[in-house]
């Protein structure tokens, strides 16, 4: 039996099954009280007047597999804006079809078509699977950069800051 995976553009009646996404993707990287999303605020930030990222939904079968969530970044070195992936999760019964390598290859020819000069993302360093997954893809480790990170009541502390 042959499996068909479909790739196309999230539209506000995925939002459920972002979410659900979401959530799935923060429980496996064991940060799921991290996840305080609501389906409001996706639907504002994805479909709103000014969207700030954009979803490709996966489906196998006519049924939600994966997501991958992007928004564009910008290289000052390269002169280019950039495609940053902030989010790739596939189900874990549909891992091994193939869909996450068609998501980054979906993703890597947007970059190409809209002249983008990098495509990126981060990983947890514990998630092997997921290194060696992107090493097969050609991915390269920025091992010299840290990501760093101010949320929350520190960054209202920041922003209420006086400049001297």
């Amino acid at each position: 039996m042959s499996t068909t995976i479909l790739l196309r553009a999230a539209t506000r009646a995925d939002l459920p099954h972002i979410l659900a996404f979401i959530r799935e993707l923060a429980e496996y990287e064991k940060l799921a009280h991290e996840a305080v999303a609501t389906e409001a605020q996706l639907d504002e930030h994805l479909f709103g007047p000014r969207p700030a990222a954009e979803v490709v939904i996966a489906e196998v079968d006519g049924e939600p597999a994966g997501f991958a969530l992007f928004f564009t970044s910008f290289s000052t070195f390269v002169g280019l804006p950039g495609l940053y992936l902030e989010d790739l999760f596939v189900r874990p019964r549909f891992r091994g079809l193939g869909v996450g390598k068609r998501l980054m290859i979906d993703l890597a020819h947007r970059a190409v078509e809209r002249g983008y000069g990098r495509f990126e993302w981060s990983v947890l360093d514990w998630n092997e699977p997921a290194i060696r997954f992107y090493r097969s893809l050609g991915a390269l480790g920025q091992d010299e950069w840290t990501v760093q990170r101010v949320t929350g009541e520190a960054l209202r502390r920041l922003a209420a800051t006086a400049a001297d």
